[in-house]
């Protein structure tokens, strides 16, 4: 079993984390991301209870890595996370989840969806810094003490001025480490994130906190931990649109150099908070020339992995469902990959999965090499 990190805990405070992506950065791209490597840990998607006790195939079908020692593949562990209101169901479904030797147990106060925070869950929470406060000591006393119990929040639901309070509350109900998403839940996905809002929230709590939101290249990553204080970060959108960046993100750490504050250049206009510190950058690089250098993965070296994402999804997903979960990832990649951009062209108005793996794959043998490829290596 794993144990906590303590407080300020250097090795927990320089990870690097793969956030979920409800209908797409699920299992099939978590073990073809995690094969890429620079990972140390993922979040899934939200598994969401309600009024009952979940069955254990409910954990599995959404968190298929509880069958394989809770990692993926490539040996990265997999933090299954918990989506609720009530104290009491939360933790006797984290009991639960706890006997299927889970790495951790996350739960979401970020998910900003409005089906999600009419029902009292998700981002909505942060209404009530009390409430959550509640939830993470009940799962915190249902669950063994040496499993660690991980938050993720946002700034606020419709403003920051809550911020302190629920950190606080989470830290105080015995979270062992917090990530920030550096918005509000009104703020949605818009660019920019708020990453000068950060650094009071983790002075104001005695456990690891991990900054997220806007991180697309090595030089945000960078500025991040500059502005924010924050060693640790999640990676989302920035890592499904450049499979390499985790490990761009690594190489530059051990270049070292000075970090510059200056707004990067796919931002779209500059803004600077109090200590003269460029803001985040304003929704990431929307072509391959506007990264500066080439990706870290070549296109010829991930073209074999998206065909075993294929072949994940296939075994995973409806027919009738396969053919758009292979075009948004290409709609990603195609900010950092040219080759991209030319197959989602061609692919756009394919919808027969057969269709579609002979146009994008061509040879069957591709296919085959995607079936048998050791994404351990």
């Amino acid at each position: 079993m794993p144990s906590t990190p303590g407080p300020r805990d250097p090795v927990a405070m320089s990870l690097l984390l793969l956030a979920p992506m409800e209908g797409l950065l699920d299992h099939p791209l978590r073990e073809v991301l995690t094969a890429v490597g620079g990972i140390d840990r993922c979040v899934s998607e939200f598994i969401r209870i309600t009024d009952m006790l979940m069955p254990d195939r409910v954990f599995t079908r959404i968190v298929p890595e509880l069958l394989q020692g809770g990692r993926t593949l490539a040996g990265v562990p997999v933090r299954p996370q918990l989506l609720g209101s009530d104290p009491a169901c939360l933790a006797d479904n984290a009991a639960a989840l706890a006997r299927l030797g889970p790495d951790g147990i996350d739960l979401n106060f970020g998910c900003p969806a409005k089906v999600v925070n009419r029902h009292g869950g998700g981002a909505s929470l942060l209404q009530d810094p009390a409430l959550l406060g509640r939830i993470v000591q009940a799962v915190r006393r249902a669950v063994p003490a040496a499993l660690p119990v991980s938050a993720k929040m946002r700034l606020g639901y419709e403003d920051a001025s809550r911020a302190l309070e629920c950190a606080q509350a989470l830290a105080g109900g015995g979270a062992s480490e917090i990530v920030v998403h550096a918005r509000t839940k009104a703020d949605g996905y818009r660019p920019p994130a708020y990453w000068e809002r950060v650094p009071a929230i983790r002075e104001a709590v005695a456990i690891p906190v991990i900054a997220n939101g806007e991180i697309w290249t090595p030089d945000d990553a960078q500025r991040c931990r500059h502005v924010t204080g924050c060693e640790g970060l999640m990676l989302g959108r920035g890592m499904v649109a450049d499979p390499g960046l985790a490990l761009a993100i690594r190489a530059r750490r051990r270049v070292g150099g000075e970090v510059s504050t200056a707004l990067p250049p796919h931002a779209s206009e500059v803004r600077l908070d109090a200590r003269g510190h460029a803001k985040a950058s304003a929704g990431g690089p929307h072509a391959p020339e506007a990264y500066g250098v080439p990706p870290a993965v070549a296109w010829d070296a991930l073209l074999p992995l998206i065909a075993d994402f294929w072949h994940r999804v296939s075994t995973r997903v409806e027919p009738r469902h396969r053919a758009g979960r292979l075009k948004q990832w290409l709609n990603l990649l195609r900010r950092r990959y040219p080759e991209a951009q030319h197959a989602y062209d061609r692919l756009r108005l394919v919808n027969d999965p057969t269709a579609l793996a002979a146009t994008l794959f061509g040879p069957a043998s591709l296919i085959s090499r995607a079936e048998t490829i050791d994404i351990e290596g």
